[in-house]
């Protein structure tokens, strides 16, 4: 006698769709929807410029991390220095409806003084910072060529550029709706218009001489344009 195997139904399968965002290097988003899928992507490092996201790049210590830190102390030290300026490293910047950079450092006037970059809910920077500074490799660079747009747009008021493979310091203060060379004084320094004292011995920061980079800052720190500016702040608090 032939037994008949009832078929057995396989086990049912259930599927729960989970939402994984992606950030790509290359692709086109809006700035809220950037924001929202790096805020579930803890750990990566992005930036959103002209509406296409740019994933970050391994670094190396000599065309970026040693100039980098020497950058970031001479502009610490003017913060520090400076009543009401504030001083950001590596801070995701929401400029506009299409950009979302991380610059390299920043430094802020005080809303009394008329800065536009104030901490939102979410902890980034909305608006843009008085002055932008990033380490690029060479011309090629985002840093010298979509982000100078981007920065100019927002309304950036001073923008340096340290092209470390070029062993070159552009620095562009903003007139008109353009970004225009800040020269070099007869002592070969270059000196912010919208931070009065800040003074860069070029020279000394392209050869990493940090001493000789905080003496020239000094110099502005104990300049009648500083001690005015610093007053000018403290009474406006």
């Amino acid at each position: 006698m032939t037994r008949m195997l009832t078929p057995v139904a396989p086990p049912k399968r259930h599927y729960i769709m989970r939402e994984t965002p992606i950030l790509e290097s290359g692709a086109h988003m809006a700035a809220a929807e950037f924001l929202r899928r790096y805020a579930k992507l803890p750990g990566i490092t992005a930036e959103l410029v002209n509406g296409i996201v740019h994933m970050a790049a391994p670094l190396r210590a000599n065309h970026h991390g040693e100039p980098d830190a020497l950058l970031q102390t001479w502009l610490g030290t003017y913060a520090i220095a400076t009543p009401g300026v504030r001083h950001f490293l590596n801070t995701t910047t929401r400029l506009g409806p299409d950009d979302v950079p991380q610059p390299d450092g920043s430094l802020t006037l005080p809303a009394t003084a008329g800065g536009r970059s104030p901490i939102g809910q979410d902890g980034y920077l909305h608006g843009p910072p008085d002055l932008v500074v990033e380490v690029a490799a060479s011309s090629a660079s985002i840093d010298v060529n979509e982000k100078f747009d981007s920065y100019r747009r927002a309304g950036v008021r001073e923008y340096l550029v340290w092209r470390t493979e070029d062993e070159c310091i552009d620095w562009w203060q903003l007139e008109d709706d353009e970004y225009r060379p800040i020269p070099r004084e007869a002592d070969g320094s270059m000196r912010s218009r919208a931070f009065p004292g800040l003074w860069l011995d070029v020279e000394a920061m392209l050869d990493l001489d940090g001493p000789r980079v905080m003496a020239m800052l000094q110099h502005g720190l104990q300049s009648p344009g500083h001690r005015a500016f610093a007053s000018g702040l403290t009474r406006a608090a």
